[in-house]
């Protein structure tokens, strides 16, 4: 079944709402190609492998986390950049990326989906003054031994965790952040919870740990992320009666 591109767009961009973030790149569609859509490939970031993977699986709309156009970028198209753009102008492919947006969604979020995979409730925005929360607070379903909560985040996603012990015994409240968030330990410690997850670590955030008695969590970067362009890909193929395909392309970040 073929789907108008144009009729994704404007769908995706209503659920979304992108227009209410201030975001660091474009949201939305970045490359326009065929104006028909059969089958679309979800991935965390837009690099050459999962375009690739995307043309090979006959892709005719690749969706994103991390997409172009960043701020503060070089404009000029070369190299890489050059590259990227070339395979999906060549094969005729669009690319829908959704940042900020799709950290935030409170069902199809990045926050979101990473709390359904490690079983976290959610009692609210990690930004207690913004409605538009990037990151939550809640709590565990039940309370764990710290070593025991980072074993069993571990094994759900997959890889290493780092931990900088520095909080009670037991964990039972919780905040987290997928991604680049480790600034964010310091509105976690405002709300007062035993420990905070994110995607990467900062020098200075250990030390933010340790002096406050917080347990933080370093999961991944790619690893916290891989949920939501995943998740939204999957409600548009039930949607609109499309083809879909996750492309997990590791990165150890």
């Amino acid at each position: 079944m073929a789907v108008k591109l144009n009729e994704i767009v404007n769908y995706t961009n209503n659920l979304l709402s992108p227009e209410r973030y201030r975001d660091y790149c474009p949201n939305g569609l970045q490359v326009e190609g065929k104006p028909e859509v059969r089958c679309i490939v979800s991935g965390v970031t837009a690099s050459q492998a999962l375009l690739d993977k995307a043309v090979a699986l006959n892709a005719d709309l690749i969706l994103v986390h991390h997409g172009y156009f960043w701020k503060g970028e070089n404009p000029v198209i070369k190299g890489l950049r050059k590259r990227r753009l070339q395979t999906l102008l060549c094969h005729d492919i669009s690319l829908l990326a959704y940042h900020l947006p799709l950290d935030g969604h409170p069902e199809l979020g990045n926050n979101a989906q990473l709390a359904k995979q490690l079983g976290l409730i959610t009692e609210g925005g990690l930004e207690a003054d913004n409605p538009l929360s990037i990151g939550s607070v809640g709590r565990l379903a039940a309370p764990l031994k710290a070593t025991e909560f980072a074993a069993q985040v571990a094994d759900i996603l997959g890889r290493d965790v780092l931990h900088v012990d520095a909080g009670p015994d037991m964990i039972s409240t919780i905040a987290w952040c997928t991604g680049g968030a480790q600034g964010y330990i310091d509105k976690a410690i405002e709300h007062g919870v035993d420990a905070y997850l994110s995607g990467e670590i900062s020098e200075p955030t250990t030390h933010s740990a340790r002096e406050e008695g917080i347990h933080y969590f370093a999961a991944g970067h790619h690893a916290t992320e891989r949920y939501g362009a995943k998740a939204l890909g999957e409600h548009l193929a039930e949607v609109f009666g499309v083809e879909h395909h996750f492309v997990d392309i590791d990165n150890p970040a």
